[in-house]
C-alpha cells in the first residue's frame, strides 16, 4: 500500500503552478475591466484548476502504468508503474479529483451565472481523462501540447475572467496565450525527457514525432513567445513590461534543455518552468493592477 508521501509524490506538486497561473492572470484581467476583486470566485476557479491538474496527474499515472509505458521511466515516482499502489486505487483517486472539480465548478457557475461554461467544464474533464486514458488517448498521438495550450491556457484563463465579469478583454486573451505557452513548454520538457521510453512503448508524443533537437528548441521558442506576447499591449498597458523581469529565470531551464543530454538532468526543468509560469502570471497581474491604479 502506498504511503501518504508516495501519494503526494504521485500528485506531482511541481506541476501545480501550471494550474494556478491562469487563474491569477484571469482574475487580474477581470479586475482590469471593472476594478473589483472577486476573491470567492477566484478561489473557486483555483480549486477547479488544481483538482483537475492533480486528477490529470493521477489519471496519467494509472493509464500509462496499466499500458506499461512507465515500466522503465526516468523521473519522479509513478504509483502504478512502480507497484506502490494498485491501479484501481490510482484510478479512484483520479476520478475523485475530477468529481470534486465538477462540484467546485458547478458552484462557480451557479454563483457567477456563466452557464455556457457547463459545456466547457464537461470538455475539460473529458480532455483530462483522454490525455492517456481511453482507447485512443490523444497524448499518444502527439496532441498533448495542443490540449494543454487550450485547457491550461485559454480555457483556464478566459474561464476565470468570464466567471467574474461575464466578458473577455485583450489582456485576458494575451495572458491566456502567454501562460498557455509556458504550460505547453513544461509538457514538452517532460516529453523530451521520456523520448526513449515513450518511443519504445509506442507513445508518439510531439517530442517523439519531431525529434530530440527540434523538441528542445521548441521549448525555448515557447518561453520566448510568452515573454514577447504582452509587448503587443504596452501602448495601452505599459506596465505589462514587468513580465520581462522573468526572463533571467528562463535562462537556466532553456540552457539545460539545449545542452543537457542526460535525461535525468531534465527533471529540474519541470519545477523551474512551473516557477517561471507562476512568476510570469504574478508580474502580468501586477502590470494590470498598476494600470488600473494609474487610471484612478
Amino acid at each position: 500500500m502506498a504511503t501518504a508521501a508516495q501519494w503526494l509524490a504521485g500528485a506531482r506538486l511541481r506541476t501545480l503552478p501550471m494550474a494556478v497561473a491562469p487563474v491569477i492572470i484571469g482574475t487580474a484581467a477581470a479586475f482590469e475591466v471593472d476594478g473589483t476583486l472577486r476573491w470567492g470566485r477566484a478561489l473557486l476557479a483555483a480549486a477547479v484548476a488544481l483538482l483537475l491538474q492533480v486528477g490529470v496527474n493521477y489519471a496519467n499515472d494509472y493509464s500509462d502504468g496499466v499500458r506499461g509505458t512507465d515500466d522503465e521511466r526516468v523521473g519522479p515516482l509513478r504509483l502504478t508503474g512502480s507497484g506502490a499502489a494498485k491501479p484501481g486505487h490510482v484510478r479512484a483517486a483520479a476520478l475523485g479529483c475530477f468529481g470534486a472539480a465538477v462540484v467546485a465548478g458547478g458552484v462557480l457557475i451557479l454563483v457567477s451565472g456563466a452557464w455556457p461554461l457547463i459545456l466547457v467544464g464537461i470538455a475539460a474533464v473529458a480532455a483530462a481523462w483522454g490525455y492517456t486514458g481511453g482507447r485512443r488517448p490523444y497524448g499518444y498521438l502527439g496532441l498533448g501540447e495542443l490540449f494543454v495550450f487550450l485547457f491550461f491556457g485559454l480555457v483556464a484563463t478566459l474561464g476565470t475572467t468570464f466567471t467574474q465579469v461575464l466578458q473577455l478583454s485583450g489582456p485576458a486573451w494575451v495572458g491566456a496565450c502567454g501562460t498557455g505557452l509556458i504550460a505547453t513548454a513544461l509538457l514538452m520538457a517532460n516529453n523530451v525527457r521520456d523520448i526513449p521510453t515513450d518511443r519504445e512503448a509506442g507513445k508518439l508524443t510531439l517530442a517523439v514525432r519531431i525529434g530530440d533537437d527540434a523538441a528542445r528548441a521548441s521549448y525555448v521558442l515557447m518561453l520566448t513567445l510568452a515573454l514577447v506576447l504582452p509587448l503587443v499591449l504596452v501602448e495601452d498597458y505599459p506596465w505589462l513590461m514587468l513580465v520581462l523581469l522573468v526572463a533571467p529565470l528562463c535562462v537556466m531551464p532553456s540552457w539545460t534543455m539545449l545542452k543537457g543530454r542526460e535525461r535525468q538532468a531534465l527533471i529540474p526543468v519541470l519545477k523551474q518552468t512551473g516557477i517561471v509560469n507562476l512568476i510570469y502570471s504574478a508580474l502580468f497581474a501586477a502590470g494590470l493592477g498598476v494600470t488600473v491604479m494609474m487610471r484612478q
